[in-house]
């Protein structure tokens, strides 16, 4: 994917007609808009071109943010070759040719900046087919992903380069870019106040995005100014940036949790609706929205997870839109019921405990003896049925012999869990004091 201001240079000569994001390319790290916290005088760029040692980097951001512009100044500032290619089109023969150019100059002296649009997308091997390059200083990698270099590059590329996050360009960064357009092109847009923030808007922190809005509204022949709905009826906002398998999708879902675990209806029903109106799956909304029932509210409140089954049920039956708005209301109740990961917890101990005692034989008492020789063999001596016990209860133990006792489940406070730990303590008690008297 190409990226803020990248028209190849070679594109640009001649007469004809050049896009405004073109036009308006930065020509030095001084002009870029946006990113000062990996640009400023104590930011990593800024150290490292200050003190002359520039290490291969990986720059991590969402379209439209300046990857490709920052990564070809790097290269002017440094007086390094630049050489852009894209992880989409590139093949190993291509790499291979890259590599035997850059090496030919290196020979004459002068070094490459070699820059890899959508490095995510080159597999292990050919990511791995970097590192040689990179280590004799043949290369110097800037690679450009919009994905989280921690899942999608090599570890042996990563502690090789520095990660540099970049963020989505602010409303002030864009209404710089804005101004900066408008004086290009010697006229101010035919927009008031309104309808020009709500281009700002529709732009969504991409910077390129809001330079294509910019030419097409100055492309328009009107007298006076459009406001916001003339505006929004000749232009159709910009589709929100959410991939459904890709780093925005695990945002949002982990913002959708965690505002429900947090108590906040309001912030898990924006997260929500934001992945709603990014086109995700209702049904995969469904299926986690019982996974934090379960999670994160467990027995606090039985009832989360019945109403987070029927809610998903609602919307089989009656699909979309309005089954939607059965899983809203589940998502309410979630944020609002009492949390316990009590259960939770327990069940990763046991599983724990389970796996460092996995050979470890139930005690006889509590198996079964069908046979003459289990019965020999003492299956079942000494069971205690606790129906006949004082209170129904015995006290005996059913853990492996020589195994220390497990507490597993420490219900909480709060809900439900209250009556519970109740429960726990009671039991608890009985067995001590049956134990007692039974030594």
């Amino acid at each position: 994917m190409a990226d803020l201001f990248d028209t190849p240079e070679t594109e640009t000569q001649g007469n004809a007609p050049r896009p405004l994001a073109d036009r308006l390319r930065p020509k030095t790290l001084g002009e870029v808009i946006g990113q000062e916290q990996v640009l400023g005088p104590d930011a990593p760029l800024g150290i490292m071109l200050a003190s002359g040692s520039l290490s291969s980097l990986i720059l991590w951001g969402p379209p439209g943010v300046g990857k490709t512009t920052i990564a070809r100044l790097l290269a002017r500032e440094t007086d390094l070759h630049f050489e852009q290619i894209s992880a989409i089109f590139t093949g190993v023969p291509e790499l291979r040719k890259v590599f035997e150019a850059a090496k030919l100059r290196r020979k004459t002296g002068r070094g490459t900046l070699l820059f890899v649009d959508e490095i995510h997308r080159f597999n292990k091997a050919q990511q791995d087919g970097f590192l040689p390059h990179m280590e004799d200083g043949t290369i110097l990698l800037v690679g450009a992903t919009t994905e989280n270099p921690s899942f999608e590059l090599n570890a042996a590329v990563l502690s090789r380069a520095q990660v540099l996050v970049l963020n989505r360009l602010s409303p002030a960064d864009l209404e710089r870019l804005m101004q900066r357009a408008e004086k290009e092109l010697n006229r101010m847009l035919p927009l008031d106040g309104a309808a020009r923030a709500a281009l700002l808007d529709m732009a969504d922190g991409d910077g390129r995005a809001l330079l294509n809005l910019i030419e097409q509204v100055a492309a328009w022949k009107i007298d006076g100014k459009l406001g916001t709905d003339a505006l929004t009826t000749r232009l159709m906002k910009r589709a929100a940036k959410y991939d459904k398998s890709g780093d925005e999708h695990y945002n949002l879902i982990s913002a959708l949790h965690k505002s429900v675990r947090g108590s906040d209806p309001d912030a898990a029903l924006y997260w929500f609706a934001r992945m709603l109106e990014g086109g995700e799956d209702p049904r995969y909304l469904a299926r986690r929205l019982v996974r934090m029932a379960v999670e994160d509210i467990a027995l606090a409140d039985p009832q989360a997870q019945t109403i987070c089954l029927h809610a998903w049920e609602t919307y089989e039956r009656i699909g979309s839109p309005e089954g939607e708005l059965a899983l809203a209301q589940a998502v309410i109740y979630l944020a609002l019921a009492p949390k316990s990961n009590a259960g939770y917890a327990a069940y990763k101990a046991a599983r724990a405990a389970a796996r460092q005692t996995g050979s470890e034989p139930p005690p006889k008492h509590i198996l079964n003896a069908p046979t003459r020789l289990m019965k020999e063999q003492g299956y079942g001596s000494g069971y205690q049925y606790d129906h006949s016990a004082e209170d129904a209860f015995s006290g005996q133990n059913y853990f492996p012999d020589g195994m220390k006792r497990g507490i597993y489940y420490l219900p909480v406070d709060r809900g439900f869990e209250r009556d519970l730990k109740k429960r726990v303590d009671y039991f608890a008690g009985l067995r001590a004091k049956r134990n007692k008297a039974d030594n």
